[in-house]
């Protein structure tokens, strides 16, 4: 009996077909190939996320509306917001790591905050939002991109850093931005995406029809709907719930992830070589480099600090390249060696590349504290722009590689072993 593709989920990460199935609350389903999840079961997901979804903005709103940190040498004071650090980095001519450091902690996040209320407010009332599906999608993609949890990794080093300079004091932005932080992790892990695509209707319900003889099943990237789309028909397909493009797999993804990979080894040379900021105390300056900065933390005795430094912003950009590459390689030569941890390796790959942010988020706080002209002051360096690309780039990569294309080649070595046994019988 042939199933109706709603009642199908396809596995982000290896292709395989399941069929949907009721989930008691606080179980998931998982891949029975690659083992990846593919939904959960949360008990009044969309009501928990909701409330927490409001305490966040009252949170955001706190964190922005008073002092966040303030820094004192020699008598002489400065205080900072928010977004201090991103004024002085535009103020530098560093408009495009200024760009970067608004757009993930402050922007993307309140955006994603906007959009989530959106969506959730009419579906806890039992109501459709216009164009709910469209927004929704956005919305998750905003996700990797949103860093605030980074950004406050940034504070801590910041502070630990500044320690020996001067006198530094937290703000009440700070503590309202880190139970800001919570109250997200919190509305994320009480929701199930899964469950609010299911409540969204489709864009045309007549799109979703039993697959014909000429058809082909196409899992959505961003939904998870199953969409049945003609096998010979090469023309553009839209999703009939989100309206995300449909493809079978990510356009020329081994090709376009080979050129990401290739321009982030080439910009780690000049994040790693040039100081990232420099410290200029009574007209004497000290450039750091990324590695610098890690052995000023081991000198002070912190060690802990400066191997979570050193692994995100070192070991952590470097490490995610080799991954790709290996993965990159491994499809291109058709291997099919141990293909659920190959596909476990790209799960973290694709998860903890946004935590090499820390040393970016770090220099923005400390040009918007160590402000005091001859005193002292912290300017940021070519080498952090570098840094940032070779961040940026790697997670644009490891988004643009197609895992499903690992499981592809066993599919082709299963399929050939069966030809063959067809044609000797």
């Amino acid at each position: 009996m042939t199933l109706h593709p709603a009642s199908l989920i396809s596995c982000h990460e290896c292709g395989l077909l399941h069929r949907l199935q009721e989930l008691t609350p606080g179980t998931s389903a998982r891949c029975t190939r690659c083992g990846a999840g593919l939904y959960r079961a949360r008990a009044n997901g969309i009501e928990r996320s909701l409330v927490l979804t409001f305490a966040a903005f009252i949170l955001f709103v706190l964190a922005n509306s008073f002092p966040f940190m303030s820094f004192s040498v020699e008598g002489r004071e400065q205080v900072s917001t928010l977004i201090s650090g991103v004024l002085i980095l535009y103020d530098n001519g560093l408009w495009s790591l200024a760009v970067v450091v608004f757009l993930a902690s402050v922007a993307l996040p309140v955006l994603k905050l906007t959009m989530m209320t959106y969506v959730l407010l009419p579906l806890y009332l039992g109501r459709q939002p216009p164009h709910g599906a469209l927004v929704f999608r956005w919305a998750e993609f905003s996700r990797p991109w949103a860093m605030m949890e980074v950004f406050l990794l940034g504070v801590l080093v910041a502070h630990v850093k500044l320690g020996d300079l001067g006198t530094l004091t937290l703000g009440v932005s700070v503590f309202a931005f880190g139970a800001l932080i919570l109250m997200i992790v919190a509305a994320e892990a009480v929701l199930d995406p899964h469950e609010v695509w299911q409540r969204l209707a489709l864009e045309d319900p007549q799109d979703l029809h039993m697959p014909g003889p000429g058809d082909i099943l196409v899992g959505c990237h961003a939904c998870d709907l199953v969409n049945p789309v003609p096998a010979h028909d090469h023309g553009h397909h839209d999703c009939a719930r989100c309206g995300a493009a449909l493809h079978v797999r990510k356009t020329d993804s081994i090709a376009r992830t080979w050129a990401l990979v290739i321009t982030a080894f080439i910009l780690y040379i000049p994040a790693n070589a040039y100081p990232i900021m420099t410290v200029i105390s009574f007209g004497k300056g000290s450039p750091d480099t990324i590695l610098s900065g890690v052995i000023h933390l081991m000198e002070a005795g912190l060690w802990p600090l400066a191997l979570l430094v050193f692994v995100a912003s070192v070991a952590v950009p470097m490490l995610k390249l080799i991954g790709l590459s290996f993965l990159l390689v491994s499809v291109q030569k058709g291997s099919v060696w141990r293909l659920k941890d190959k596909t476990v390796l790209y799960r973290i790959i694709e998860a903890v590349g946004r935590w090499s942010m820390i040393d970016i988020f770090m220099i923005s706080i400390l040009v918007a504290l160590v402000n005091l002209g001859s005193v002292a002051t912290i300017e940021p360096g070519v080498g952090a722009i570098s840094f940032a690309a070779v961040v940026i780039i790697t997670m644009i990569a490891s988004m643009m590689f197609d895992p499903r294309l690992m499981w592809d080649n066993l599919e082709a070595k299963q399929k050939q072993k069966t030809d063959l046994v067809h044609a000797h019988g």
